[in-house]
């Protein structure tokens, strides 16, 4: 998800417990304690309350992410249609897609908005996130949910589309990010896609300076001066390692990714990807 470093106390809501679990959101989240979703559950049942009261719990904080989502990154709805739109299958096919760094599970549930059949892969390194995901898509069983670190993973299976949002700038070096790159290449399918809508670098000081300012003033319309300043961009300068689009679409042309291209850009946040060859070459 986003690149700053937003932290909610989730099990600080949870009386008794004497730890509480953060959430990243999402600049930190390989720093992050994770709180599992069963031991919530395990927690809240073994005082008494309901199924419908850890539902509830979980809603509430998916509710406050994602609020707080749209103040940081500029147009995210759009980002995220543009992003699903990219997959070009049709809508009845059980397509299998893997989600980078699913966060709270809003990306997947848009993907089966469009491709209700789809068998559906989250994966992110806080168990937090996948809590909050298992809830928000809790009447999809065709979901599967990973809680590991992917700048490690080695991808299982085939896969007919890779996505990602706002995570793989995390990945603190550019070889990290090629290696990622290349592993997604070889988990797709001929003729698969992967597209990942992220913040990315300008490709001078000029640019970048341009694109930073019009961040600030974007999150300027709902956050004060002093927490943009004081918070976010700190957050941003300390945990975020963007590199440059221009740089990360020769990476993938060189991997071998064919129609590698830009479907979508509001300064220094694109949506951009490829498609694995369809021949045996590729």
């Amino acid at each position: 998800m986003p690149p700053l470093g937003l932290h909610i106390q989730v099990a600080a809501r949870l009386p008794g417990l004497e730890s509480h679990a953060d959430f990243g959101f999402p600049w930190g989240l390989h720093r992050i304690p994770a709180l599992a979703y069963d031991q919530v559950i395990a927690w809240k049942i073994g005082r008494g309350a309901a199924m419908d009261e850890v539902k509830d719990h979980f809603e509430d904080e998916a509710t406050e992410f994602d609020r707080i989502i749209l103040a940081l990154i500029p147009h995210y709805q759009t980002m995220i249609r543009v992003l699903v739109d990219a997959v070009p299958f049709s809508r009845s096919e059980p397509i299998r897609v893997m989600d980078l760094g699913c966060g709270t599970g809003t990306v997947a549930a848009q993907v089966l908005d469009v491709f209700p059949n789809a068998r559906i892969t989250c994966l992110d390194v806080a168990e937090n996130m996948i809590a909050i995901a298992r809830t928000k898509l809790a009447a999809h069983p065709q979901v599967n949910f990973i809680a590991a670190d992917f700048s490690d993973l080695e991808f299982c299976g085939e896969h007919d589309a890779i996505i990602s949002s706002l995570a793989l700038h995390h990945l603190a070096t550019d070889g990290d990010k090629q290696k990622v790159y290349r592993r997604i290449y070889g988990s797709l399918t001929p003729g698969g896609v992967f597209y990942n809508a992220d913040v990315v670098l300008a490709t001078n000081d000029f640019l970048q300076a341009l694109c930073m300012k019009a961040w600030r003033r974007f999150m300027g319309y709902s956050l004060s001066i002093d927490e943009i300043e004081g918070k976010w961009i700190p957050k941003y300068n300390e945990e975020d390692r963007p590199a440059k689009l221009l740089d990360q679409l020769a990476w993938m042309t060189e991997i071998g990714f064919v129609d590698v291209d830009v479907l979508w850009k509001y300064y220094n946040f694109a949506v951009y990807g490829g498609v694995r060859r369809a021949d045996p070459a590729g």
